[in-house]
């Protein structure tokens, strides 16, 4: 079965690469998490959107769509003029953090590594 956006393999419906982290392991998912970590109140979208300087509006959008789907995200929209929409982490999302940091500790403590083997690698 599959439901637009939403990544489940009916042949391991209960697997969590297929179908949580593979929902993570895009472009754009860890760096809103982590724009939206932060913050003690909720953001406006062209806060986050200014944040993440390389993200066009319909990725934004998108992502924000999917973290939201899958109950990471908090979409609060205020019947105000102009409306006013912000978004802010569910407890979900902020249990999500701590293994963030750790993959994003590890990277760190293991980029430079990386980057000499794949030089290796391709011969350059």
């Amino acid at each position: 079965m599959v439901i637009k956006n939403n990544i489940i393999d009916p042949r391991f419906p209960d697997c969590p690469i297929r179908n949580v982290i593979a929902r993570l392991g895009d472009r754009w998912s860890i760096l809103v998490l982590l724009t939206l970590e932060p913050k003690t109140s909720a953001m406006r979208y062209r806060d986050i959107q200014k944040s993440i300087p390389d993200i066009s509006q319909k990725m934004l959008t998108r992502t924000l769509r999917s973290l939201e789907a899958d109950g990471l995200v908090e979409r609060i929209a205020y019947a105000e003029v102009p409306p006013r929409v912000e978004y802010s982490l569910t407890s979900r999302g902020r249990s999500l953090i701590p293994p963030l940091n750790s993959l994003i500790d590890w990277a760190m403590e293991n980029l430079n590594g990386i980057i000499s083997d794949r030089k290796k690698f391709t011969g350059e």
